[in-house]
């Protein structure tokens, strides 16, 4: 497949893509990569080999914005997130994941929407442990399952007002965590064979590259400009979980039924 110039064509951006959104500008974005990447091979070789990938991004993102996170948030989140990647393996092939697709996309753009409206109620800007406890949960089971745990998470955080440098590290540092305690289940299933692992070390190099091209857009974006380009992210990525819950996903094997 190294030899396929359209694995370059898709795989490049799709990296970038999640280097970007993990960079902090408009983290739901990154959920575009695995279907671009379909297009060339299954969706669960894709996850499998940006998986590393993204373990090496979520290092650099905790480097570049440490010491801006809220250790509040991620006390109450994280007890879910395990919670979520623990029922994601131990119920492998048993739900259906295009109605989590659906349910997840349904919430995204209802919560997008209401954000870009200024209707959030005021609130949901306090930490409260059951609304973390839940969202937790469900942005560990969509990222181990359908790896799509950013909007989850930034459903929890955005009414938070959180400046967007604490916004992004909060995430970053939550998804490292999350990505990589989803390295040993992923490797119980099988998922990391030697052409995947060759896949992901060629891939690399573009890691710290999408992610620096996101810590930049932060440092120049206002902070009012910035949540309300996140929402229409959220809005955007709701809309694809939405086609994709219902079978009219940008895949391979669409784009070769014509």
């Amino acid at each position: 497949m190294l030899g396929d110039p359209f694995f370059w064509l898709v795989s490049i951006p799709a990296v970038l893509l999640f280097g970007i959104g993990k960079g902090g500008f408009g983290g739901a974005v990154a959920i575009l990569a695995v279907p671009l990447m379909a297009l060339v091979m299954s969706p669960v070789q894709a996850a499998a080999i940006l998986l590393p990938i993204l373990v090496v991004m979520d290092a650099v993102v905790v480097r570049t914005f440490w010491g801006h996170f809220d250790w509040r948030a991620l006390r109450r989140l994280l007890p879910g997130a395990v919670l979520g990647i623990s029922l994601g393996y131990y119920s492998v092939g048993l739900l259906d994941e295009n109605a989590l697709r659906l349910l997840v996309g349904i919430v995204a753009i209802t919560f997008g929407l209401l954000t870009l409206l200024g209707l959030q109620a005021v609130t949901g800007r306090e930490h409260h442990a059951g609304t973390a406890l839940f969202f937790g949960t469900l942005s560990g089971y969509t990222s181990f399952s359908i790896h799509a745990g950013g909007p989850p998470l930034t459903m929890y955080l955005l009414p938070k007002s959180l400046p967007p440098l604490v916004f992004v590290g909060t995430a970053g540092v939550f998804f490292a965590a999350v990505n990589a305690l989803k390295l040993y289940p992923y490797y119980l299933l099988g998922q990391f064979d030697t052409d995947n692992l060759l896949y992901s070390l060629v891939l690399m190099p573009l890691a710290p590259v999408g992610v620096r091209i996101g810590h930049w857009l932060v440092l120049h974006s206002q902070p009012a400009v910035y949540y309300r380009i996140i929402a229409v992210f959220l809005v955007l990525v709701g809309i694809k979980l939405i086609a994709d819950g219902l079978g009219l996903g940008w895949t391979a094997s669409s784009i070769a039924a014509g």
